[in-house]
């Protein structure tokens, strides 16, 4: 079996969780076995990707109280942590199950980007992974050492976006 390359999804541009979604499809439609683990994603609401994926059959897991402080002023830093911790044990054990031929972590870089993960962490991910296993990390502020593992690396750039003029994020575009 080929060797399981690491990508790359980040910058500040619209996207990136779009694009390996996209990936995903596109295994699946190959007979691959596909897991999304998301982090930092509220678990009240699913995007229109999640409702595609789970005609794909592709298994989609998000992690329970991992909402932003960003998005929601209640989120105490202390249990975000203790969640993120826990979830990356979980990814960790996914990883190591050999059960999927593509795993995607998104919005992992966001997580190191804020100091919520570390090189540590992803370092233990990446040792986890059986040789054929595809993996993709996907977020913002993707650190240097995580871009030089990686085989794949791609930047998505933003120039302009409706959310600078007030647009809100609307259903079926942005989620």
């Amino acid at each position: 079996m080929a060797k399981g390359l690491i990508h790359v999804y980040t910058g500040e541009g619209k996207g990136k969780t779009t694009a390996a979604f996209g990936l995903a499809m596109r295994a699946a439609g190959h007979g691959k076995k596909v897991l999304i683990l998301q982090f930092l994603k509220s678990i009240k609401r699913d995007s229109g990707e999640i409702a595609l994926a789970k005609k794909f059959n592709i298994k989609v897991t998000k992690f329970k109280g991992q909402t932003t402080p960003l998005f929601d002023s209640t989120v105490k830093l202390s249990e975000l942590k203790k969640s993120i911790k826990k979830a990356i044990n979980s990814a960790i054990k996914e990883v190591k199950s050999n059960a999927y031929d593509l795993i995607i972590m998104d919005e992992f870089n966001n997580l190191l980007a804020c100091g919520l993960a570390s090189m540590a962490d992803v370092k233990k991910i990446i040792n986890a992974k059986p040789q054929r296993l595809e993996l993709v990390f996907t977020g913002r502020g993707a650190p240097k050492e995580l871009i030089k593992i990686a085989d794949y690396v791609t930047e998505i750039r933003m120039i302009k976006h409706p959310f600078n003029s007030g647009v809100k994020a609307r259903k079926g575009i942005e989620f």
